[in-house]
C-alpha cells in the first residue's frame, strides 16, 4: 500500500492497482453455507455502484451521518468503503432516529424506520439476491444497486481529516482510521498477501479492523466468518488450510 493513503477508499485504489485479480474479501455464513469471494476488482466495482448510489439516488453528501445497521457481511465491507468514497460518516449500529440515512438488514427494520431520511434494506440472501416482497417504506439494494454505473468520482474531495466512522465510543477520521489500521495490521503480524481469518463481528473497532481494514492497510485479504461456532474444530482446521490462511482472529460474529 502507497504511504500517501489516506482513507479507506485510497487503500482500495491502492489495492486495486497493485494486484486487481488477488482475493480481497471470502465471506463464509456457517448457518447457511454459504461462499462468497471477491477479488478487489469485483469488490471495487461494487463499492464503485453503491458510492453512486449513496451520492446520486440518495442525495448523500460529505459529513451526512448514514446508520449501519448490519451484521459482519462482505455486503456490509461494502457499505464502509462506499461510504469512505463518498465522505458520508458510517455510524455502525446507531439509532436511525439520530442519522441522515439508514442502511439495514432484514432484521433491523423496524428500528431502521425511526429514521427520517433514505430507508435502504438488504436481504443479505446469497448471491446478493433481493426481497421475495421489498419492505415498505425501505429501497431494495439489491433493486437498485445493478444499474448504477461502473466508476465513481465524488462531487467534492473527501477530506481525509472529515468524520469517517463512529462504532461505540470510537470515532475516527478517515486519515486517523487508515493510521490505526496499520498499526492493528503490525500487531497482528500481517503483511503484503497475508489472508486473516476473523470471526469477530461488526460491533466493535476491533471486529470492523480485523475483519476488513487491517487486511485492507497492508495488501492482504480477509476471511470473514459470520456464525463460526456452528463450524466444527476440525472444520475450522479444514477452512484455515483450503483457504491458506496466514492470521487468526476468531472471535465469533453474530
Amino acid at each position: 500500500m502507497n504511504a500517501t493513503d489516506r482513507t479507506p477508499a485510497d487503500l482500495l485504489r491502492s489495492a486495486l492497482a497493485a494486484d486487481p485479480a488477488q482475493p480481497l474479501v471470502t465471506f463464509y455464513d456457517d448457518a447457511t453455507g454459504e461462499r462468497v469471494e471477491l477479488s478487489v476488482a469485483t469488490f471495487a466495482n461494487w463499492v464503485a455502484k453503491t458510492a453512486n448510489l449513496l451520492q446520486g439516488d440518495l442525495a448523500a453528501a460529505p459529513g451526512d451521518r448514514l446508520a449501519l445497521l448490519l451484521p459482519a457481511h462482505w455486503q456490509t465491507a461494502v457499505w464502509l468503503l462506499a461510504c469512505s468514497s463518498v465522505g458520508v460518516v458510517a455510524d455502525v449500529g446507531a439509532d436511525p432516529a439520530d442519522a441522515d440515512l439508514v442502511v439495514s438488514g432484514p432484521d433491523t427494520l423496524e428500528q431502521a424506520r425511526a429514521c427520517g431520511g433514505e430507508r435502504v434494506a438488504l436481504a443479505l440472501r446469497p448471491l446478493g439476491g433481493r426481497f421475495p416482497q421489498p419492505p415498505a417504506g425501505f429501497a431494495d439494494y439489491a433493486v437498485e444497486v445493478p444499474g448504477q454505473g461502473d466508476r465513481f468520482a465524488p462531487y467534492a474531495p473527501v477530506d481525509p481529516h472529515g468524520p469517517a466512522l463512529r462504532v461505540g465510543s470510537t470515532a475516527l477520521t478517515g486519515a486517523e482510521l487508515v493510521e490505526r489500521a496499520r498499526a492493528d495490521a503490525r500487531t497482528l503480524g500481517l503483511g503484503p498477501g497475508a489472508r486473516l481469518l476473523s470471526g469477530a463481528a461488526y460491533d466493535t473497532w476491533e471486529g470492523l479492523s480485523s475483519g476488513l481494514f487491517a487486511p485492507l492497510a497492508v495488501g492482504g485479504s480477509v476471511v470473514l466468518c459470520r456464525n463460526l461456532d456452528q463450524l466444527s474444530e476440525s472444520g475450522l482446521a479444514q477452512r484455515i488450510e483450503s483457504e491458506r490462511v496466514t492470521n487468526t482472529a476468531v472471535r465469533q460474529a453474530p
